[in-house]
């Protein structure tokens, strides 16, 4: 079963006077990244969350949101009164001196430094234990987004596999026409230009035969048909990250198409070529997806 990269989870619960939302999004991308919004109250915990994040999503452009809903007695900012205090005396003093109304002292008092400060609160063992499972429950419902998504690429990465052998036995058909077309011709063109009786046959066969042997194809089928079997027994790997290995499938399947076009010499074949081309293509940008 293949896991997309792509996904959304969402978990709210409480943890002792707290209640946390997190919300986990992820998008494609060629390694681990993550982005992590959290609360002051976390700051501690944060390279425990990155490292859980980090085992339970695997690769991925990952953008974590912990969001802190303050309720009971929980305590988001310190006022620091004894600073505050000692603040407002030369404060009372100049407004007086200077006939200026002292109702808005306060609001000067909060904006100096130090006055006002982020809480030192955090969390203790058992409030931290109950948000990883939070945390959890969110990368455990993206989990689950990206299983969703990977049922469709599979369908669809299946298709365009089946597409490319189906094209592959149409080539192979066509082999044994494709060799009798070539020594037609040249028989045809030496006939033309060397006159029927003028060239000796066992020569002319000998040369068939070089060349033949020279623009073959067989062994790129049998090696493409081989990566194509490889890549769909590859999907059902039970193994969740993936796709790498898929990608570089898919650049061995490309090389045999491109080299069996380019030996081919033969027009029809080479419509196969470029319909197998395009299911290729197809499946290397579905295969970016991937984990």
């Amino acid at each position: 079963m293949l896991k997309s990269m792509t996904g959304f989870g969402r978990s709210e619960d409480n943890v002792g006077d707290k209640t946390f939302l997190v919300d986990v999004k992820s998008l494609n991308g060629k390694q681990f990244e993550l982005q992590l919004k959290l609360p002051a109250l976390l700051r501690p915990f944060e390279f425990d969350i990155r490292r859980l994040v980090s085992e339970k999503l695997g690769r991925g452009s990952i953008d974590c949101t912990i969001s802190l809903k303050e309720t009971g007695s929980a305590k988001p900012i310190t006022i620091n009164t004894d600073l505050a205090k000692a603040y407002y005396k030369p404060l009372a003093e100049l407004s007086a001196a200077l006939n200026l109304d002292a109702s808005h002292i306060l609001s000067t008092l909060v904006k100096l430094p130090e006055v006002i400060t982020p809480s030192s609160e955090t969390l203790n063992d058992s409030e931290w234990r109950k948000l990883q499972q939070v945390i959890g429950k969110a990368i455990d419902n993206l989990n689950d987004h990206r299983l969703n998504e990977g049922r469709s690429l599979e369908e669809d990465l299946l298709f365009r596999i089946n597409n490319i052998l189906h094209q592959q036995q149409e080539v192979i058909k066509l082999e044994p026409l494709r060799q009798q077309k070539i020594r037609e011709g040249l028989t045809k063109l030496l006939e033309d230009n060397v006159g029927k009786e003028a060239y000796d046959s066992n020569r002319l066969e000998q040369e068939l035969i070089y060349y033949i042997e020279k623009i073959d194809i067989s062994e790129e089928q049998v090696r493409l048909k081989n990566h194509c079997e490889y890549f769909k027994s590859l999907l059902t790997d039970p193994d969740d990250s993936k796709g790498k290995k898929l990608s570089f499938i898919l650049q061995e399947i490309g090389r045999e198409i491109n080299t069996t076009g380019s030996k081919a010499y033969d027009s029809t074949i080479q419509k196969c070529v470029v319909l197998m081309k395009d299911e290729l293509e197809k499946a290397k940008e579905q295969v970016l997806n991937v984990l």
